[in-house]
């Protein structure tokens, strides 16, 4: 059964309004998470460390340009890194970003 709109949400105690948070910054990892694939991305390398790129095109059933793609963006909101030996890219997780989405959040 529905509660009737004025008691939906309880309203809390009114005090002090939290931290600032940084909208734009958070704004822009949203926006790159914002994609189911760029989450299957993320959390493998979260769970498994650092991989190559042709690994990466085996996460998921998608041609290597649109992986390549999600990456990239991954890459511009700062989740990923990737560094290059001499013909291929590792890919790994950028913890400290990854720590500061965590903090931006529990700001809330």
């Amino acid at each position: 059964m529905n509660k009737p709109a004025s008691s939906c949400c309880d309203a809390p105690a009114k005090s002090a309004p939290g931290p600032a948070i940084d909208a734009d910054e958070l704004a822009t990892i949203c926006k790159a998470l914002a994609h189911p694939a760029r989450v299957t991305l993320l959390k493998y390398l979260a769970d498994y460390g650092t991989c190559y790129f042709g690994k990466l095109t085996d996460v998921l059933p998608l041609a290597p340009s649109t992986i390549s793609n999600h990456v990239s963006i991954l890459k511009e909101a700062g989740l990923i890194e990737g560094s290059s030996d001499e013909q291929r890219i590792c890919y790994c997780v950028n913890r400290d970003r990854l720590n500061y989405l965590k903090h931006l959040i529990d700001q809330f």
